[in-house]
């Protein structure tokens, strides 16, 4: 279930209600979720890969069987960083005294105390792989299984060509959400795409994701040829025939931007309902204090009838995209820079989606450091055994 909020309704939810906090930047994003931690093509066959979470060190590990399983990234015996240890066979040997753990984490062999009455080992994280990505289930294991995993389709789907892309953003996760939903800040990207108009259709808010459609109008400047290439042609010019209109009128596609906690979505259809662009991105902290994250975005384009023609024209997308990208990256930043000076959230917020969706997040999210004063929220304390307890082979 899910209510229909129209355009221009100001009531949206408050972000300060009684008993709630005032600071959107001090909330940390949920563990109980699927968050990808690293491209496959990074984690190779018969080696482990260091990435974190949230300030968590996790190992990535593929073995011989190219099946890749994920752990906390220490030994239990000294500390030290199992990611600098060697695969062996199904498992990971430390690279200081050799204790092997396995996919469960579990240790399976001390080669100077032999088998026999082994110590706990260390946590192992849900771990699967998805369109190129290595997603790791970060906060309570018991919850995994019935978590809803991301829809990944039009990445794997033929009829679309897919960019893989994703850089480090020195800001909170949250900075991320507002700028992909509010449409409004095209003015940011005049120089690339000349003056564009948002105009919001409307949202809609379910409970624990909210979504928004807009139309765009150009206003000053031509289309530059990146844009022209989502949509395989000059879209204005084409509805001008139909239309009879001026080449510049408003474009009847639509853009659905939707956060869905705790991705987000940017998906544009044509006026027949033919998704001619399809964005996929996440966005995973890797700071305690949540101020450094790592995005991870699939951007897939409807190929045209002519397929081989966004194959000869994908060089000229990428560098187009990477310049919007390059100016968002370079606005949140300055968002964060902002926030840290002042001591505090003091955005003033007007736009009504935007309310909307700072409230999901801080229903969706926990404040600044619960989940490590609360082991059992998304995350598990283990016992280890002094090797000197354990009996000499």
């Amino acid at each position: 279930m899910h209510a229909a909020l129209p355009q221009g309704d100001e009531d949206a939810a408050s972000t300060d209600a009684p008993g709630s906090p005032r600071d959107l930047r001090r909330i940390d994003i949920h563990p109980d979720h699927w968050y990808p931690l690293a491209w496959s093509h990074e984690v190779k066959r018969g080696h482990a890969h260091a990435v974190r979470f949230a300030g968590d060190p996790i190992v990535l590990v593929r073995p011989d069987s190219g099946n890749v399983f994920a752990l906390e990234d220490r030994c239990a015996h000294r500390q030290v960083p199992l990611s600098a240890g060697v695969v062996d066979g199904e498992s990971i040997r430390c690279c200081y005294h050799g204790w092997t753990y396995d996919c469960t984490g579990r240790c399976t062999d001390i080669p100077y105390l032999g088998r026999e009455r082994l110590p706990n080992g260390v946590r192992a994280y849900p771990c699967r792989e998805e369109a190129g990505l290595v997603f790791v289930f970060t906060g309570d294991p018991q919850l995994a299984a019935a978590a809803k995993f991301p829809s990944l389709v039009s990445a794997a789907d033929k009829a679309y060509k897919t960019r893989r892309f994703g850089r480090e953003v020195k800001c909170h996760y949250t900075f991320m959400h507002e700028n992909l939903m509010d449409m409004n800040h095209q003015f940011l990207h005049r120089r690339q795409m000349g003056s564009m108009r948002a105009r919001s259709l409307g949202r809609r808010r379910g409970e624990d994701w909210i979504e928004v459609d807009y139309t765009f109008a150009r206003e000053a400047g031509k289309q530059p040829i990146g844009e022209a290439l989502v949509f395989g042609q000059k879209r204005g010019e084409k509805q001008a025939e139909k239309q009879g209109d001026k080449p510049d009128a408003p474009q009847k596609d639509v853009m659905t931007v939707r956060t869905d906690y705790p991705y987000q979505t940017l998906k544009i259809r044509t006026s027949d309902e033919t998704m001619v662009m399809d964005l996929w991105i996440a966005y995973v902290p890797l700071d305690a204090e949540q101020r450094t994250n790592r995005t991870f975005g699939l951007l897939s384009i409807r190929r045209p009838k002519i397929s081989g023609l966004l194959d000869i024209a994908w060089p000229l997308l990428v560098w187009f995209t990477e310049r919007i990208f390059k100016e968002d990256r370079w606005i949140v930043e300055r968002e964060q820079e902002a926030h840290d000076r002042q001591g505090a959230d003091h955005n003033h917020e007007v736009f009504p989606v935007i309310n909307e969706l700072r409230a999901l997040l801080m229903e969706h999210g926990l404040p600044h450091g619960a989940a490590a004063s609360h082991p059992g929220e998304g995350r598990r304390v283990h016992r280890i055994v002094p090797v000197e307890e354990l009996p000499a082979s």
